[in-house]
């Protein structure tokens, strides 16, 4: 929900794009009142589970294996602030200022829900840590994903308490100077809150809808690329025919079908060869809506179980209204309140590694595309060898492929967290999903396809050096390849190319490319 330029949480409607605006673009954010309404009716009912004084998990007991243990009332507060510190033991490298906050986005979003039992006051330390800038320095790794992401979720916790480390303004400081910069003071967590501020999927949905956001602008690259490399190579778009798709009805496949056709119309290049004696392209050109479409698929799916764990509750235990709760099932007289799953990240760990290994694929094709433009073996008799005009004397792009090539192979790596499992406390916590490193990884195979679109696009604005004088391409590949020479020239003699890769990388991720190439269409590009 958006309210002049705020992203407002009432726990039902958090999006990916969001997740984006807030995290990249420090989009301010506020509580709808509804929500401000159920998070204090959920704190109403844990103390009435405390007075009531029935023995509740996450409210009286211990953790873990030692849910037996009764927690004397004076000594609950201590059992809060006890388990953030010993929570707080993640390693690794420290998540970046993008990844924090994203964290910080949902998990504000899932404790106003109304499920988790919480004090408005600590939502509201949250939203102020969000809006003024205090970031946590969390590491990256320690989270099994579950019971949720508790070593991320407790290094970011310690700040409320005035304890831990954040980075305010480009400059580090203990929790409590932190807070004190916005004005707040520490804050003494009281029964149930140091749970419900750790145990969650909010590291992992946060990655993950990051991800989605950045998969999708490598998806519409990659079809950009993709129709680019197709004219500069005299590869004809018959393959990308409505009847072929309708026969055949994936989704992504049409999509993708669509996008090329849409971005080549016009295209003089594509006319001047139609009737050609080549019968079939290679499979990298022939087959791209099916390989794009299929990746498109994954990343829809992915998508989906994003939306719906932004807007959930993935504590426990649970606080209900006593309506919503079978007592008998819950073993309780009428107390509200149950321990469950929730933070179980296997719903999001199968989806990421099944987008990882989308995107691998993705990362994989675009990178044989680029080999055929460079290729002498194999490239058209109009492109030289490695598409220099110089060839023998300079190398031209020739170790682009090289760097498209390890890539891949490291995206091929990547794709399987969720099929381990390494039991923990003292085997209470016997399966677990593995979906941080799922989520992760997924952050990186994304990175890694958009550097390899970014490739492709470089080579395909080269290679269209060298098609014949007054064939013009399709006026959306057309403006692509001015948007890339904008900023980059054409290759004339051997240079660096990181710093050209870049570019172009970066006009795939940042989006620039979509708003380019969506100006140029007569349809949306998808």
């Amino acid at each position: 929900m958006s309210d002049h330029g705020s992203v407002v949480l009432d726990g039902e409607s958090l999006t990916p794009e969001d997740v984006a605006a807030v995290a990249r673009h420090d989009r301010p954010v506020a509580i709808a009142d509804s929500a401000r309404e159920a998070v204090r009716e959920s704190r109403a009912r844990v103390e009435e589970v405390l007075d009531s004084d029935e023995t509740v998990y996450g409210l009286n007991t211990g953790f873990g294996q030692l849910v037996t243990e009764h927690i004397p009332e004076g000594d609950r507060e201590q059992l809060q602030t006890n388990l953030i510190r010993s929570h707080a033991s993640g390693v690794g490298r420290e998540l970046e200022r993008e990844e924090v906050r994203a964290m910080l986005l949902t998990r504000i979003n899932a404790l106003v829900k109304g499920y988790s039992g919480i004090r408005e006051l600590v939502v509201d330390h949250l939203l102020t840590m969000l809006n003024r800038g205090i970031h946590p320095i969390v590491k990256s790794r320690g989270s099994l994903g579950a019971s949720g992401d508790l070593a991320p979720l407790a290094h970011q916790a310690l700040v409320l308490l005035g304890e831990g480390t954040a980075e305010v303004d480009g400059e580090r400081l203990d929790g409590e100077a932190a807070l004190a910069r916005a004005g707040l003071e520490p804050l003494s967590l009281r029964a149930k809150e140091g749970l419900a501020l750790i145990n969650g999927t909010q590291l992992t949905v946060g990655l993950g809808a990051l991800c989605v956001v950045d998969a999708e602008r490598a998806l519409r690259g990659a079809d950009v690329a993709g129709a680019l490399t197709t004219e500069v190579s005299m590869g004809t778009t018959a393959a990308c025919d409505p009847a072929i798709q309708d026969v055949r009805p994936h989704a992504g496949q049409a999509t993708s079908a669509r996008n090329v056709r849409t971005l080549t119309a016009g295209s003089e290049i594509v006319e001047s060869h139609r009737n050609c004696d080549r019968v079939q392209d290679a499979y990298s050109i022939r087959c791209l809506p099916q390989v794009h479409g299929a990746a498109r698929d994954a990343i829809a799916h992915l998508r989906e179980a994003v939306e719906i764990e932004l807007n959930s509750a993935t504590d426990n235990p649970l606080v209900f209204p006593g309506s919503a709760v079978d007592d008998r099932a819950s073993g309780t007289e009428n107390v509200g309140v149950l321990s469950g799953g929730n933070f179980h990240g296997a719903p999001l760990a199968l989806r990421l590694d099944y987008a990882t290994n989308a995107l691998a694929d993705l990362a994989a094709i675009a990178e044989r595309r680029v080999d055929r433009l460079l290729n002498p073996n194999l490239q058209e008799e109009h492109l030289p060898p490695f598409l220099t005009p110089e060839s023998g004397v300079g190398s031209g792009y020739m170790i682009a492929q090289y760097s498209a090539a390890a890539l891949v192979n490291e995206n091929r790596s990547l794709g399987s967290p969720s099929t381990d499992n390494t039991p923990v406390s003292g085997g209470q916590e016997d399966h677990v999903s593995m979906s941080t490193q799922s989520a992760l990884n997924a952050r990186t195979a994304v990175e890694n396809a958009l550097t390899v679109v970014g490739i492709e696009l470089l080579c395909g604005a080269q290679a269209m050096e060298f098609v014949d004088d007054g064939l013009e391409p399709g006026s959306a590949t057309g403006a692509a390849y001015d948007a890339l020479r904008e900023h980059v020239p054409p290759l004339d003699a051997d240079r660096p190319l990181h710093g050209d890769i870049e570019i172009a990388t970066e006009l795939v991720a940042t989006g620039r490319l979509d708003e380019i190439v969506e100006r140029a269409c007569d349809e949306p590009i998808a």
